[in-house]
């Protein structure tokens, strides 16, 4: 983990910009492996966390399910519950 902090320390700002959407990709990838339709699952928010069940899965986000209203969330705030 050390050497790749210090290898992100010493690239540019394009290079860094290129890695986030690296990450991002990976993240939805990793994220479309968990999950499923049907899943109960966390939606992460930056102060809570909110219980909601999978409805839908779209390219990039879910339809979920929570307090009997449906939300289109994107994979990344997402959690297994």
């Amino acid at each position: 983990m050390n050497n790749i902090k210090s290898t992100l320390a010493g690239m540019t700002l394009t290079e860094l910009n290129q890695v986030d959407e690296f990450i991002a990709t990976l993240k939805v990838a990793a994220g479309k492996a968990e999950l499923s339709v049907g899943q109960p699952v966390w939606v992460v928010q930056k102060s809570k966390r909110s219980k909601g069940t999978i409805v839908k899965i779209n390219k990039t986000r879910c339809i979920v399910e929570m307090n009997l209203s449906q939300y289109n969330v994107p994979m990344t705030m997402l959690e297994p519950r």
